[in-house]
């Protein structure tokens, strides 16, 4: 991963994130699906900054999509869904096009079940691998609702995005960000985007484009709300995405509690019967 000291001075005046990082109010992507062109400088972006490898190259037959998904090598993956318009509509097709990408989930499982504090959670509320600590246990992997956290082959350590920490650090957005041509991919302060998501789908819908919808910028849903969240023109299941995605980890505390009133229950049981045993 590149350096921590990045200057205003190695990119463009326009790459500058406006706010001052120094408030640490907490930041995210917005992306806007309806404005997608599927031009995949997004994912360029991401491994040029980020030194991620390369996929391999496969044809997966799948349209213009051969990343597939996210995962330890691709930390942006953009969707190609090729749809059949209804026929109550204009008829044929249209593409349905999405920037995927880490979720930096409110309540993060994979930050919860990580044994040896490699997932932090940092002063711009995102979640980060930290390579050097990752003993490779993968126990973050399952717990990721989204199936975004992958370990990499012949490394065996999990990685993902970290909305380019090092670029915030020094003041700049994301590379992915910088890098998408119709400002699909939008970063900014989590509120701002919150606010500016929910107009544009009002503008959406009140054009005629009634299936607009958010996704993942509720801070009630499963997960107490994304980092990174999105506006759909269809089900989340069309772009691969749960319907209602939940913390993994949200039941641990009851079955903790109920493990241990078991345990209890056993050792009481134990107890007696020797005693039982010895009065004999």
């Amino acid at each position: 991963m590149p350096e921590d000291n990045v200057t205003e001075d190695d990119v463009p005046e326009d790459d500058v994130v406006e706010d001052d990082v120094a408030e640490q109010r907490r930041v995210g992507f917005f992306t806007d699906t309806s404005i997608c062109i599927g031009c995949k400088a997004c994912e360029v972006a991401c491994k040029e900054w980020n030194h991620v490898p390369d996929d391999g190259f496969d044809f997966l037959g799948q349209s213009y999509d051969n990343t597939g998904e996210l995962g330890a090598n691709t930390w942006r993956h953009v969707a190609f869904i090729e749809q059949k318009r209804g026929v109550d509509r204009e008829g044929g097709f249209r593409w349905l096009m999405s920037s995927d990408v880490c979720k930096h989930c409110t309540s993060a499982a994979c930050l919860q079940v990580c044994p040896t504090g490699a997932l932090v959670r940092t002063e711009f509320g995102t979640v980060v691998v930290q390579d050097d600590v990752c003993n490779g246990c993968g126990y973050c992997v399952p717990a990721c609702p989204f199936g975004v956290i992958d370990q990499r082959r012949g490394d065996g350590r999990v990685w993902k995005c970290t909305m380019c920490y090092d670029r915030l650090r020094g003041g700049l957005e994301p590379a992915c960000a910088t890098a998408c041509p119709t400002k699909s991919i939008q970063f900014g302060p989590l509120d701002d985007l919150r606010t500016r998501a929910a107009a544009r789908v009002d503008t959406l819908q009140a054009a005629g484009v009634s299936e607009a919808r958010l996704y993942g910028a509720d801070p009630d849903d499963g997960v107490d709300g994304m980092g990174a969240f999105f506006l759909l023109l269809d089900d989340p299941e069309v772009y691969g995405l749960p319907p209602d995605p939940v913390v993994t980890t949200r039941d641990l505390p009851s079955m903790w509690r109920s493990a241990a009133a078991a345990a209890a229950t056993l050792a009481v049981g134990v107890v007696t019967a020797f005693a039982r045993r010895g009065t004999r």
